[in-house]
């Protein structure tokens, strides 16, 4: 048997990369209305996996990223924004994902999103495979779960996101992570979805972030603790790519040796960050100011 690849990245993001179009909107819910005079619209990088792996690097370490996107205009743009990363790039057929965001007077959003999904389409083994990373990170698009099989000796983690703690989709991504990061948003029983999760899958740790109520975090063996969220370090612009600014926080610390509290606190600060700044994951936070006193 042939030996394995020498570990050549901190971590290796698996799909999620998409454009968002961001519309700032007067008020959420929108009323109806035909036609609102809203400030330019703007299409940037966006999407889950993205924004960890430019979270990541942004905060020193070494990444790779491998990903289906469409050769169209939306695909050259996620290029052109993931340079410095090291990308693995196969054909989407059906073409980039796209999600049009409204984004409230106080940063919160509506997400309109197109996974322009072809049924069985597979992320090639081959596009990542060579690569033997410290953790790997799956975003849940639907190639993400045939990955797996070729993670073996990876720590991994996922996130859910606004799963319901039902939908099927989900449940191989939840039971197959050893870290599994979700909101709140959609759960009335939190902490049963992730006392489920440990029970029937692999995780040690799972973490629910709960916006502005910070997170509860979930680790084998003790019981679940909330933390509190991290002051915004000014203004609020939008909330999105607060969740994937998190992850990145976290896996940092964790990254790092860190103890549990420390990485809670350090997911924290980046999602703070990412509700200051406009767009999804154009800024997202520096080592420095993570690690500021």
């Amino acid at each position: 048997m042939s030996a394995r690849p020498a570990l050549t990245h901190d971590v290796l993001v698996l799909g999620g990369a998409g454009v968002d179009t961001t519309v700032y909107v007067p008020e959420l819910p929108l009323p109806y209305a035909d036609t609102y005079a809203v400030p330019p619209v703007v299409d940037r990088i966006g999407n889950t996996g993205a924004g960890v792996a430019l979270g990541c690097a942004a905060l020193g370490l070494s990444v790779a990223f491998a990903d289906l996107i469409g050769d169209d205009p939306q695909g050259a743009l996620i290029r052109q924004a993931m340079r410095g990363v090291d990308c693995r790039w196969g054909l989407a057929e059906a073409g980039t994902r796209r999600s049009v965001l409204l984004v409230g007077p106080d940063g919160r959003r509506t997400s309109l999103f197109d996974p322009k999904v072809t049924p069985g389409e597979r992320l090639a083994p081959e596009l990542y495979t060579d690569v033997r990373a410290r953790h790997a990170h799956v975003s849940i698009t639907d190639f993400g779960r045939h990955a797996y099989d070729h993670l073996d000796g990876m720590s991994v983690s996922t996130d859910l996101h606004d799963w319901n703690g039902r939908d099927d989709h989900h449940q191989d991504f939840a039971y197959r992570s050893d870290l599994v990061f979700l909101s709140a948003a959609a759960l009335s029983e939190p902490e049963a979805t992730m006392r489920d999760i440990l029970d029937r899958g692999r995780a040690e740790t799972v973490v629910c972030t709960r916006g502005a109520d910070g997170c509860l975090v979930l680790t084998r063996g003790d019981p679940v603790r909330a933390f509190p969220a991290t002051p915004l370090p000014g203004p609020v612009a939008d909330s999105n790519g607060a969740g994937d600014a998190f992850v990145s926080g976290f896996l940092y610390g964790r990254l790092r040796g860190l103890p549990l509290e420390e990485c809670v606190r350090l997911g924290a600060r980046a999602g703070a960050h990412a509700c200051t700044v406009p767009g999804t994951h154009e800024s997202p936070i520096t080592e420095d100011a993570l690690l500021a006193p």
